[in-house]
């Protein structure tokens, strides 16, 4: 056991399943030579070699054509794209042919691959290297969608995501990826990619959400907690598909219900999550739903930033709006 941060959980997930399995390659923009605009691939080249660690060109489209061409003779690639905001010339790929594979062969071929990418804001970046566009991804069958917010997290669900032989869009949320640490055991032991977890246990008031916005619902739930309000904080993790048992199970006992997420409001996670509570839920709810989260707007420059971003008071103030005004 090591404590670790978020990013170096990544890379020992890489390590862990390229000694494991020699079809695991990764590739992408300077993860070889370089180990990554983060460093999150530092040393698998010099420990597995070139043809399994591939410094690409500066071309997304191909990343993700490769990617998949791989993926169907049974290879298992983990393609990087550098930031988030990168991926539109490869959506070709990713949603025509990664997501349809199985399905358009009825079975015959898979598409074992994971497309890895950081995002969010936080870091002073300019707008593509800070976008927050998990809800697209999860509008298209035949992907997963996982977002990590802790160093366990990270290790047990990439592993999981590279043996799994459906491609899985896999987002790390950058802000966090050297502020949070913890504790690793490098044991191999994937986590499920269908199912949230339960943080904090609170009786007032269940709040979703997930990425680096962990980080200050954790924080807003303590500040809570000395006002005699109990928060159950819940990481979503997995964006597609979503855990609604879980979040159900909390609201038999809270009756209240709080999503925070930094991307957009407009047709965000947060708004199929709220849309399903109100479907099997509704009878549970003592409370309309509330959201917090990012502004419908591009992300601004790095001076206007911090308006963008949620903090924790804001998410204190929407949970004591929930309890306090409808008790």
């Amino acid at each position: 056991m090591a404590e670790m941060t978020l990013v170096e959980a990544v890379n020992l997930a890489l390590h862990h399943e390229m000694m494991q399995d020699d079809n695991v390659v990764v590739l992408g923009e300077d993860v070889g030579d370089n180990g990554g605009v983060f460093r999150a691939t530092v040393g698998l080249k010099e420990k597995f070699g070139f043809k399994r660690v591939i410094d690409s060109p500066l071309a997304e489209a191909l990343i993700g054509g490769v990617a998949v061409g791989m993926a169907t003779q049974g290879i298992r690639p983990v393609a990087e794209f550098q930031f988030q905001g990168f991926v539109f010339p490869a959506m070709e790929h990713l949603i025509c042919h990664a997501a349809r594979m199985r399905n358009r062969t009825r079975g015959r071929l898979a598409c074992p691959a994971v497309f890895r990418a950081p995002f969010g804001g936080g870091i002073h970046a300019p707008e593509h290297h800070s976008e927050s566009i998990e809800a697209i991804f999860a509008h298209i069958p035949g992907f997963k969608v996982v977002i990590p917010s802790s160093p366990q997290r990270a290790y047990g669900l990439l592993l999981a995501s590279i043996r799994s032989n459906d491609p899985v869009m896999f987002f790390e949320p950058k802000r966090i990826y050297r502020t949070v640490k913890s504790d690793v055991i490098d044991n191999g032991q994937a986590l499920p990619l269908d199912c949230c977890f339960t943080l904090r246990k609170g009786r007032d008031l269940t709040l979703v959400t997930w990425g680096a916005c962990v980080v200050e619902s954790l924080q807003a739930a303590h500040t809570l907690s000395k006002q005699g309000i109990e928060v159950e904080v819940i990481d979503l993790a997995s964006i597609k598909p979503i855990d609604m048992n879980t979040i159900l199970q909390s609201l038999e006992k809270t009756g209240r219900l709080l999503v925070v997420h930094e991307a957009s409001k407009s047709c965000g996670v947060g708004s199929e999550i709220i849309a399903r509570t109100a479907e099997k839920a509704m009878c549970l709810l003592k409370a309309p739903p509330k959201r917090v989260t990012g502004m419908d707007t591009i992300m601004p420059y790095y001076r206007n930033e911090d308006y963008f971003l949620i903090e924790e008071q804001d998410i204190v103030l929407a949970a004591r709006e929930l309890v306090e005004g409808w008790k």
